[in-house]
């Protein structure tokens, strides 16, 4: 996986930063097109018009949210240790217990439901996203020993795999409320992995 240098995403004025995190919950709980730059002034305590002084435009805040989860992702994968099997478990539970079965969905995810309403700039920050993802998770699985897997897929085909039953069985426990129906929706893929139970 490529890896990139950049200063702490966190390094920012408290009030963008406020911004950042409030939209995000947002995104995250009403999709990208439920959020209102009112409601979102409202919780952040600023003038609307104030957001624009941060962010000309919504999308340049959607973009912004998503640069920030893909340094997170990044910064994340940086404290990983153990084997890969440890750090695919891991991936499957920063789903579940961080981005919050049940509660919320990934915000790239909650791009999906518009994807045709959305700006350009954001879908391409929204692949990005996934593709980072995607290149970790095709690196993780390809140092598992061969005939570990009771599969035959290439590891970039599992890594596709990971993502997509990743983000459904999050929109699936989002939908029912449940964060065991996440539990339930992964756990043939915790088995084909041979991955440690899920806590």
């Amino acid at each position: 996986m490529r890896t990139t240098s950049h200063k702490p995403f966190e390094d920012v004025s408290d009030t963008r930063l406020s911004i950042l995190r409030t939209a995000r919950e947002l995104i995250q709980t009403r999709s990208y097109l439920g959020l209102s730059f009112q409601e979102l002034a409202d919780r952040v305590g600023i003038r609307k018009a104030s957001l624009y002084h941060h962010f000309p435009s919504k999308e340049a805040l959607g973009i912004a949210v998503l640069e920030r989860s893909v340094h997170q992702f990044d910064d994340w994968v940086g404290q990983l240790s153990g084997s890969p099997q440890a750090q695919l478990q891991a991936y499957i539970l920063m789903f579940r217990d961080v981005l919050g079965a049940g509660k919320r969905v990934c915000p790239g995810g909650a791009l999906g439901p518009g994807w045709d309403s959305i700006e350009p700039g954001l879908q391409q920050a929204a692949r990005q996203m996934r593709q980072r993802q995607i290149d970790w998770l095709t690196v993780v699985i390809g140092q598992i020993k061969p005939g570990k897997l009771k599969t035959t897929a290439t590891s970039a085909q599992l890594a596709s795999e990971v993502f997509a039953l990743c983000q459904g069985a999050l929109l699936s426990s989002r939908i029912s409320g449940r964060p065991q129906d996440f539990d339930e929706a992964v756990e043939p893929l915790v088995i084909q992995l041979q991955l440690p139970p899920l806590p």
